[in-house]
């Protein structure tokens, strides 16, 4: 009655048990408020589509195989990519001639994004949205 308490596992429990709950809790990943779900085009030819972020990763270019595509003489075929790691969301250039844009800094290698980052390709603003 009286004295320290100890932990599960000393005070006779069943190893195996403590663990398995701990695993499944890892297992399961949290949803989020304020996870963004799609990607929207809020400036240019094709304002108003959008890619639901579940079907990722999304390709956005001129191309028949892009998730999000725009009639825009500056995109290539296959010119960017938006995918997940972890919590995070990221933008990539896939190599196109005229550059991937957050703000006026063009991206070289693959950027974090969160919701409402304007993300700019020829002349079409793109952005992460909820």
């Amino acid at each position: 009655m009286f004295g320290a308490r100890l932990p599960a596992e000393r005070a006779g429990a069943p190893r195996g048990k403590t663990r398995e709950k701990k695993a499944k809790a890892a297992k399961a990943p949290a949803k989020r408020r304020g996870q963004p779900s799609h990607v929207l085009v809020v400036e240019g030819q094709n304002a108003g589509e959008r890619a639901d972020l579940d079907q990722a990763p999304i390709i956005i270019g001129r191309g028949p195989d892009a998730a999000i595509r725009l009639d825009d003489d500056y995109v290539s075929t296959r010119h960017a990519r938006i995918a997940a790691s972890g919590d995070q969301w990221f933008v990539e250039d896939l190599g196109s001639t005229n550059g991937t844009y957050i703000g006026n800094a063009r991206i070289n290698q693959p950027t974090a994004i969160t919701l409402g980052t304007r993300v700019r390709i020829g002349k079409t603003i793109l952005e992460l949205r909820k």
